[in-house]
């Protein structure tokens, strides 16, 4: 039987009520699989201590310039550590693979498929002007974002087909496009920015107007290109949420910029900053061996962590011409010699990187599954033979340092390709034209790497040149794809997702400032990264994602690096730190603090 609303309001009330409480539920958190780690009554995170006393500062340093304080555009340089100043929806935890909790909310809303999220914002959330954070600004950031930010956003929210006021502090995202377990979490980590604030501004500007926020700092003073100094806010209204506890502990957060890695590590010794995540194997075995280092003054910390490495490597731009080939791509990845470089600069300090997900479950290191030829049987006749029948391995030598054998193959690779040895250079038979490329640096450190590579690149007959340029101007470069070759850098989350059509995706590859740097515009990488973001569970995630790593590695997108499982972390004694540490993260901005705190003035 039929029921009117308006003869029975009650009765109709009541049984929506109970209908929206069996096709959803409200909670603190939401987890990508499973249930979250930590329950509604939690007190703060495992790595964070709720006793930390608040004060001091943390100097930290970051490479290159700054012209604007407004990351979210595609234009300028935003300094480092904006993201301080303002709040999202909801924050993940650094201890699990991919969980959020609530911070400008307080309920989290979902239906079992997931098809929408509903936000309740805490009535205590307030910008640092006292004005409070409303719906409204929540809609308004949303479709700022989309309409005038980085074009990464319309890209990542793709799937998000309405976002409505549901409430006075309520508001839920729609999705379309079939299932996508995600779309929740992704929404969740919007920065909410103040409509009443950038209504009477040009978002689409760069500026050096210290903008207005919610989060935990605000900004005190601006060098361009040379210094930012946040300061943390007193009355921060999130302050006491669990969240939050044992968090945001100095008073000040400074970043000082250098131009040069090498000037900024020497400025470290010197005690010009607190704290230097190293990244250099060389410079971790050898360019710590100091007095303050002896006398116990400077620290080194070695941790492992749980995070994917993800793809460091040589990546072509297929939108070149010359690197169009899947087999000149090939042939050229026989001339890196890893084992080489391992052993003679590197110390011996890094493992081989064979998949875009590195260091974790999602690589495919083992024999295809019958999971995984199912979802790419329907693609076979345009995939390569080797995804069905190997497990893709990096080229290898005995690091000798004449790797004559791998340059034998990438010599018939290159005949069989077209590329004909004409007068000891590299010519191809119907063009005449030489193979010739550069390589794009922005730090000169690891020219070391790149000049062995381009010496065994010279013994093929091809000519390759490197360019290393300012931080600032590789960003620009990069923004438009405006390289042969490059160093870049992929990393990669325990669950992967929209992220991955802004790396590998075919509109992203024509869209300035992705991270689609390879270019790849591939239907059958499209279909695949659609496979995987509907995935319904983690044993799915994984066969799809796998899928997914075979059909990149491949197809010979990149010349893949090296990876370490490791934190290398100096610091100068003067902090203290929680006993555990987070197995997905270092955030020590956020949870370490000063030992001996300034007094505030």
């Amino acid at each position: 039987m039929r029921l009117s609303a308006y003869r029975f309001p009650l009765l109709a009330a009541l049984l929506l009520a109970l209908s929206c409480a069996t096709a959803s539920a409200a909670e603190h958190a939401i987890a990508m699989y499973g249930e979250p780690k930590y329950g509604p009554d939690f007190s703060h995170f495992d790595y964070a201590n709720p006793d930390a006393p608040k004060g001091g500062r943390l100097r930290l340093s970051a490479l290159g310039s700054f012209d604007s304080l407004n990351p979210f555009i595609l234009k300028g340089q935003g300094a480092t550590g904006l993201g301080m100043i303002y709040d999202t929806l909801t924050v993940s935890s650094a201890d699990e693979p991919f969980t959020q909790y609530g911070l400008l909310a307080e309920r989290i809303e979902v239906p079992e498929d997931r098809s929408w999220v509903r936000f309740t914002l805490r009535e205590q959330a307030r910008f640092h002007d006292g004005e409070p954070v409303t719906v409204e600004d929540v809609i308004y950031s949303f479709n700022l974002l989309r309409e005038k930010g980085h074009p990464q956003y319309r890209l990542y929210w793709a799937s998000v087909s309405a976002v409505e006021r549901s409430g006075p502090r309520s508001v839920t995202f729609r999705f379309e496009g079939g299932q996508n377990r995600e779309m929740p979490l992704i929404v969740g980590s919007l920065p909410v920015l103040p409509r009443h604030y950038w209504e009477a501004r040009d978002f689409a500007q760069t500026t050096l107007e210290p903008p207005l926020g919610s989060g935990p700092y605000r900004i005190e003073s601006v060098e361009p290109g040379r210094r930012i100094v946040y300061r943390r806010v007193a009355d921060y209204w999130g302050a006491e949420l669990a969240v939050n506890r044992g968090r945001h502990n100095f008073d000040r957060i400074r970043y000082a910029y250098y131009r040069d890695a090498s000037v900024a590590l020497e400025a470290f010794k010197g005690g010009a900053f607190d704290v230097r995540l190293e990244n250099i194997a060389k410079n971790w075995a050898t360019a710590y061996d100091v007095p303050a280092a002896q006398e116990g003054r400077l620290k080194k910390l070695e941790t492992r962590h749980s995070l994917p490495a993800g793809m460091q490597g040589f990546f072509y731009n297929t939108r070149r011409p010359v690197f169009q080939d899947r087999t000149v791509r090939r042939a050229l990845s026989y001339a890196f010699d890893f084992q080489w470089t391992n052993k003679t600069l590197f110390y011996g300090a890094y493992q081989r990187t064979e998949s875009f997900f590195a260091n974790s479950e999602l690589a495919a290191r083992e024999p295809i599954s019958e999971a995984e030829r199912e979802l790419l049987a329907p693609y076979r006749e345009q995939l390569p033979e080797e995804v069905f029948t190997q497990v893709y391995q990096a080229p290898s030598t005995d690091g000798v340092g004449l790797p004559r054998r791998n340059l034998r193959i990438a010599a018939r690779l290159l005949d069989e390709a077209g590329w004909e040895l004409r007068e000891g250079r590299r010519v191809h038979g119907e063009t005449g034209r030489v193979l010739r490329f550069e390589i794009l640096l922005y730090n000169p450190s690891f020219e070391r790497v790149v000049l062995p590579f381009m010496q065994n690149l010279e013994r093929l007959g091809v000519e390759a040149s490197v360019r290393t340029v300012d931080a600032t101007q590789y960003v620009e470069r990069m923004k438009q794809f405006d390289f042969d070759l490059t160093v870049a850098v992929i990393g990669q989350s325990l669950s992967p997702g929209n992220e991955q059509r802004q790396y590998w995706g075919s509109a992203a590859a024509d869209t300035p400032g992705s991270r689609n740097y390879a270019g790849i515009s591939d239907p059958v990488v499209d279909a695949l990264i659609d496979s995987l973001i509907a995935a319904p569970d983690r044993e799915a995630l994984i066969h799809r994602t796998r899928a997914l790593d075979r059909v990149l590695l491949f197809g010979h997108y990149v010349i893949p690096h090296y990876y370490t499982d490791r934190f290398r972390l100096a610091y100068w004694d003067r902090f203290g730190r929680p006993e555990r540490m987070p197995e997905y993260g270092l955030p020590l901005e956020s949870t370490w603090w000063a030992r001996e705190p300034e007094p505030e003035r």
